[in-house]
């Protein structure tokens, strides 16, 4: 009882933090260590230009020393799992204004790198010194290639097998009949008054389909808010690029238009290319997506943005409202990532389902039979958290 009650306290003394907070706990060794690390940041001084501690209290700090930081990197990746990590360095970013730190490539090489991270060095990638660009085209690199891991051979088993199953024909042309194997199929519907069969199903003789090609157009917003699903939806734009049977473009836009199509063989020339940040122009974007569509009904147009227009509302839903209209799959996404609920404009993703199109929230593991529904033009499996 006296060990529960021990280890009680202990988790207490380190959730609580600081000597007078009433468990009367003293902590040694590696318990100290990791109660140090953490009072360093979310107890600790903040660095010019960050915002202000908790409360103001100043019982310890990262101090304005590179090198300081660096080893309290290195202890927090010691001390704790990385998913705990990248969650305290974006801390550390937005409490302690940490980010001009990332200039240095001694402190890039120090750092868990992760979603996040990526969208704090996209945002100041103007300001990277030449001795810092290649470590954190490094850094992004490596974010790039573990999502590459984690998703592309899905989507490509996911999409392909969609656009496999879109590619077949309900009824064979009458050449192509295989009457024999037919009428076998249809013996339950012989009809002995009139000495016939009725052919509910035609069976065909076997022959290679050939997909019909698709059109995708990814069209992302780049505002600072959407950040994670930049890096995502960067990383998706290469693999479906990858795909024959689907031609690919990527647009993103803020309150301009960018067209980065030629650059999808490299999402981390893609990643460089975007400006994070700034206002919204959703009109403006969906106006170049339609200006490229050809095929109306063989194209799928993924928007991924929260939706706070700072352009022509009405034309906006207009531009979907037409697209819809000729036949193309819209789809909406409130957030292409797994940060869970985003903040979004309610009104918009409202008036967006009004016209069919359905606007949610969607994590990269669902992305792929998300598209998969569109191709096949199957219902959208919105997800629980969608609006």
């Amino acid at each position: 009882m006296a060990t529960t009650t021990d280890e009680r306290l202990r988790r207490w003394r380190l959730v609580l933090g600081g000597e007078a907070d009433g468990t009367g706990c003293t902590l040694r060794g590696r318990d100290a260590a990791m109660d140090g690390a953490l009072a360093a940041l979310y107890r600790g001084a903040p660095e010019e230009g960050g915002r202000a501690a908790r409360g103001g209290r100043r019982s310890a700090g990262l101090g304005g020393s590179a090198p300081q930081v660096a080893r309290w990197l290195g202890d927090i990746r010691e001390y704790f799992p990385s998913t705990v990590v990248q969650l305290m360095q974006q801390d550390a970013i937005t409490r302690l204004g940490l980010d001009r730190l990332l200039l240095e490539p001694e402190m890039l090489e120090a750092v868990e790198p992760d979603v996040h991270l990526v969208g704090t060095l996209l945002s100041l990638k103007h300001a990277l010194p030449e001795t810092t660009r290649e470590t954190a085209r490094a850094v992004v690199g490596k974010v790039v290639a573990d999502l590459e891991r984690r998703l592309a051979d899905r989507t490509r088993a996911t999409l392909g097998g969609a656009l496999d199953r879109s590619a077949k024909v309900n009824r064979p042309r009458h050449r192509d009949i295989d009457w024999d194997r037919t009428i076998r199929a249809n013996l339950k519907n012989y009809l002995p008054e009139h000495g016939t069969v009725v052919p509910e199903r035609l069976v065909g003789y076997a022959r290679a389909q050939r997909a019909v090609k698709k059109d995708v157009i990814l069209c992302i917003d780049q505002s600072g808010s959407m950040a994670p699903s930049v890096v995502h939806s960067a990383v998706f734009g290469a693999v479906l690029a990858s795909m024959r049977t689907l031609d690919t473009r990527l647009v993103v836009f803020d309150t301009s238009v960018a067209d980065l199509t030629e650059q999808l063989t490299d999402p981390v020339d893609v990643l460089f290319a975007t400006q994070l940040g700034g206002g919204t122009d959703i009109n403006r974007a969906l106006a170049y997506c339609q200006s490229k569509i050809t095929r109306p009904s063989e194209t799928v147009v993924v928007l991924v943005s929260d939706l706070y227009e700072g352009g022509i509302r009405d034309g906006m839903l207009k531009r979907v409202a037409a697209m819809k209209a000729a036949g193309v799959q819209f789809i909406a996404l409130l957030a292409l990532s797994d940060e869970g609920a985003p903040a979004y404009d309610h009104a918009h993703a409202a008036a967006l389902a009004a016209l069919g199109a359905p606007a949610f929230a969607c994590t990269p593991d669902a992305f792929p039979e998300i598209m998969a529904a569109a191709i096949e033009k199957r219902p959208i499996p919105v997800p629980d958290q969608g609006a």
